[in-house]
């Protein structure tokens, strides 16, 4: 069974920075994206970014970004074990929500949810004005 297990959240002022983690286990992970989702109150789960995994067949850019964290967040990945960071700078109260970190077997770093077939528990963040 796969297990993604977020952590890094908080409450922090607008303009500071944050940097989440999450964690892939499980004796059959083979997973060739992860990416980061978020869901402020109110609203539907929205995607952040993804990137590919060592591994995957894919021959495009290996990053891809909401419109809205361009320029603010980076994805990464660690090089040998399967972790993903994001790098969340200047941020906003509009950045507000849980954020859920996700799995797929795909190849493609894509945006599309039910791409994804595994899920964290998510970590709250919250940006105060």
């Amino acid at each position: 069974q796969v297990r993604l297990v977020e952590s890094g959240g908080g409450l922090v002022q607008a303009g500071s920075s944050l940097r989440l983690s999450c964690a892939a286990s499980g004796r059959t992970f083979t997973a060739f994206v992860m990416g980061w989702f978020r869901q402020a109150p109110g609203k539907e789960r929205e995607f952040v970014a993804a990137i590919t995994l060592k591994g995957a067949n894919w021959k495009g850019d290996n990053t891809n970004y909401a419109d809205s964290v361009k320029g603010r967040f980076a994805i990464s990945r660690d090089s040998e074990k399967p972790m993903v960071y994001l790098q969340m700078d200047s941020l906003e109260p509009e950045d507000t929500a849980v954020y859920y970190c996700a799995a797929s077997t795909l190849s493609v770093p894509t945006s599309i949810q039910s791409r994804y077939g595994y899920w964290g528990q998510g970590t709250q963040v919250t940006v105060s004005s």
